[in-house]
């Protein structure tokens, strides 16, 4: 295994070095400041290439992201290494970290990591499962219930995942609903529900990719072509409402139904302590905090498109800054949180500030993936792509342009599945989506929407992703288990929402395409169905 490691890294270092070196050969050593050299050319497309495929090949976003800044700093300056430097750290990472759109983001992510923190610690989450597990009476009962708590707490995927465990676990463990199922409910309602809420941290994250403050409005527009969300949701609620199961997961509910075991045998909990420190929390410890916050943001999104000024709703929603709106949002939310557990004596004021740098923690994770994306995207926006690609497809048919929805859909599955991150994905995918289609184009709405599905598809059945080992960790089942019965319900949805691209692709229109997509949904879960009652037979 180490001499195979250590071929593959010789390998893959061999290949990094020839595309690196190879654009030096072909350099006029002008730079690409002066409008020459390789700017608008095909290289200008190296770095996100050169970022995708070292993704692909290494399974880790982070190094990925910063070779392709790299190799953009290369390209931009003619190999000059002063030059380099320079443009990679002042015009790229200092650059974006500088702008106020984009602290504004970073700003949004700490307050929310800290009242995810507060909200886990105050006992909010303990007490709405201790209520669940006396007003939910049914199977199906317990299995929507999660799905709805993960459909509300739509604000962040890691805030999903954070809290739907450990609230339902009991509910769902007593009407006997197996552990890997409680894991899907919490994994298919965290990013996938994230990725179609206009008020969340990935609302705020996908617009910080549009240029002109129109991000939040591109994002509003591309929801009802997130097929991949929405058929997941609809999967969900119809299979508890059918009563139906297939693939392993299928053996997994037969076990938990009928036999009591809800692990099917495999328990990596069972050493666990049994016994939780007693929490003084309330239902409204946790519905409150949730509601201000949502309040408060949509409050702050028309306040910064001039509601209070004359807009109408609508037009201050939509033409909303998102960084300005959630930021001030969130603040205004975290200080009630504050006031309000310190005033229910449920925490005390320094262990309420002890959570704002755990949180801050929290999100480490996710700052670096969108300081780099934004790094990469400056880097390309640099070297001219934008032009490059606009002029590649002016000169395209246009009856392929209409499979690109489809295949977007499809490279973003690949790419996340890879990788284990939809960030990472969607940001070095978006910005070349928008490069290729205006905003004012129907078709270009779609391909961002299909960038954003595929996203979270493929991080939906990755093994390596956060929110997938958060998923099996919340419902304290095992990781290769949750993967493995989740996988065939993932790739059920992504072949429908397949199917809905390429319908999409030559019918751009919400009205028509979303409730064909829908029907293929429901049409896909009543033949699944009836496979399942002749194979019974």
């Amino acid at each position: 295994m180490k001499k195979a490691n250590l071929v593959k890294g010789v390998l893959l270092a061999a290949i990094l070095l020839a595309v690196f070196l190879i654009p030096l050969f072909l350099s006029s050593g002008v730079s690409a400041a002066d409008g020459g050299g390789f700017y608008g050319t095909p290289w200008a497309l190296l770095p996100p290439v050169v970022a995708i495929a070292l993704a692909l090949i290494t399974k880790e976003v982070y190094s990925s992201l910063f070779v392709g800044i790299l190799m953009g700093g290369l390209l931009y300056s003619a190999y000059d290494f002063e030059g380099t430097v320079l443009h990679v750290f002042q015009d790229g990472i200092v650059s974006v970290l500088s702008d106020g759109y984009n602290i504004g983001i970073l700003v949004f992510l700490v307050i929310l990591g800290a009242m995810v923190s507060l909200m886990n610690k105050a006992g909010g989450s303990a007490a709405f499962g201790r209520w669940a597990a006396q007003h939910i009476k049914t199977r199906v009962g317990a299995q929507l219930a999660t799905v709805a708590l993960g459909v509300l707490i739509f604000i962040d995927d890691y805030f999903n995942c954070l809290t739907v465990g450990s609230v339902m676990r009991p509910v769902t463990d007593k009407h006997k609903v197996s552990r890997v199922k409680l894991a899907y409910l919490i994994d298919a309602t965290a990013a996938p529900v994230c990725i179609i809420a206009p008020i969340s941290s990935w609302a705020a994250a996908v617009a910080s990719y549009v240029e002109d403050g129109n991000g939040l409005e591109l994002f509003i527009k591309a929801i009802p072509f997130n097929f991949y969300a929405i058929l997941t949701i609809i999967m969900m609620v119809g299979m508890a409402l059918m009563k139906m199961e297939f693939g392993p997961m299928a053996r997994f509910e037969q076990n938990a139904e009928k036999k009591g075991d809800l692990f099917s045998g495999k328990n990596p909990y069972a050493n666990t302590a049994a016994q939780e420190e007693e929490q003084k929390g309330i239902v409204l410890d946790l519905v409150l905090p949730i509601a201000v916050l949502i309040v408060s943001c949509v409050i702050g999104m028309i306040y910064s498109g001039g509601f209070f000024e004359g807009t109408s709703f609508v037009d201050a929603f939509s033409g909303s800054d998102a960084s300005v709106g959630l930021m001030l949002g969130s603040v205004f939310a975290l200080a009630f949180t504050i006031l309000y557990y310190c005033l229910r004596k449920t925490m005390t004021f320094r262990q309420t500030m002890d959570c704002i740098p755990e949180g801050f923690r929290a999100m480490v994770p996710a700052i670096l993936i969108l300081t780099f994306a934004w790094s990469l995207k400056a880097m390309t926006d640099s070297l001219g792509a934008k032009a490059f690609v606009e002029g590649v497809v002016k000169g395209s048919a246009g009856a392929f342009q209409a499979f690109l929805p489809a295949v977007v859909f499809l490279i973003g599955c690949f790419l996340a599945f890879a990788t284990g991150t939809s960030w990472g994905t969607f940001g070095i995918l978006i910005p070349i989506t928008l490069s290729v289609f205006p905003l004012t184009n129907p078709l270009g709405v779609v391909c961002v929407s299909a960038c954003m599905a595929g996203a979270v598809c493929g991080d939906h059945c990755s093994p390596i992703s956060d929110t997938t080992i958060m998923a099996s960790a919340g419902a304290q089942c095992d990781h290769v288990d949750h993967v493995s019965t989740q996988l065939p319900y993932a790739i059920t949805a992504a072949a429908v929402s397949f199917a809905a691209y390429l319908f999409a692709g030559f019918v751009p229109n919400a009205l028509i395409a979303l409730p064909v997509a829908i029907l293929l949904m429901v049409g896909t879960l009543f033949v699944l169905k009836t496979w399942q009652a002749k194979k019974a037979n």
